[in-house]
């Protein structure tokens, strides 16, 4: 009897025993349990905290990005319009040069016609004067003017006071139908009104007119051998002829000259 209630008794003294355990093991799993939702409190906290930190990073972000925009928007702009000012400036410029032009060109056009009638009215008028004026018996017509060969032969000086005897001069040059007509008009070689008497390859015409068109030969002027008994080549000669040309020679030359006056009406 005693061994049954021996055996009660151990067996009633391990019951709180077990329920200790148990009662260790719910605490620790307690335990557990609030460190996972302590965590998971944090982790959320902190995600809280990324996801603020991160809208405020992109907040800022965007309106940096809404500053350079603007900006940008605002240069544009001024560019644009400075742009359509300058266009507009040289529009009207280009405006104001086509009217210029327009009207130079019109003017000029006005000119043209103006020296078209001229011309037309300088030649009816010349040759009216042509059609009035007539020259001395053994004189040559041309144009305006009358023109004589002598049958003598002397130096340039002697032939420009013979011209000078008859109410006239050495002959002019300033045209080259002028210079065709007496090409034809003498065959031989003949004393004109040129010459570099007053200074040396200065040359001009008799009438005080200053050299414009000129015929001269190969390598003339050239001055020449200086013979002492005639001196420099400082007059012209007019070789006469299909190929006529000038040359300078001794003013002491003894050539026949041409004389030239205005025809009379």
């Amino acid at each position: 009897m005693e061994e049954i209630y021996a055996n009660v008794d151990d067996d009633n003294s391990s019951k709180p025993i077990q329920h200790s355990k148990a009662s260790q093991n719910q605490s620790g799993s307690r335990r557990f349990h609030g460190a996972v939702v302590l965590c998971l409190v944090l982790l959320s906290v902190f995600l809280l905290i990324g996801l603020i930190s991160l809208g405020v990073h992109y907040h800022n972000s965007v309106c940096g990005e809404d500053d350079k925009l603007s900006t940008i928007k605002t240069n544009l702009t001024e560019l644009l319009q400075a742009s359509q000012k300058k266009l507009s400036s040289m529009t009207e410029e280009r405006n104001k040069l086509k009217t210029n032009l327009s009207e130079m060109t019109e003017e000029r056009n006005g000119l043209k016609t103006n020296l078209t009638e001229m011309t037309e009215e300088n030649n009816n008028l010349q040759s009216l004067l042509e059609q009035k004026t007539t020259c001395p018996d053994g004189w040559t017509k041309l144009c305006s003017s009358c023109y004589f060969l002598s049958t003598e032969s002397g130096s340039w000086t002697t032939g420009r006071e013979d011209c000078r005897t008859r109410g006239a001069d050495l002959v002019v040059i300033h045209s080259s139908e002028e210079q065709i007509f007496l090409s034809a008009f003498t065959n031989t070689k003949t004393w004109i009104g040129l010459n570099d008497r007053d200074r040396e390859e200065t040359w001009k015409w008799v009438d005080g007119t200053p050299l414009t068109v000129t015929y001269w030969g190969s390598n003339e002027p050239n001055n020449g051998k200086v013979i002492i008994e005639l001196g420099e080549e400082d007059c012209v000669e007019i070789s006469g002829g299909q190929s006529s040309k000038w040359n300078d020679i001794s003013c002491e030359s003894s050539l026949r000259w041409i004389c030239e006056k205005p025809a009379q009406p």
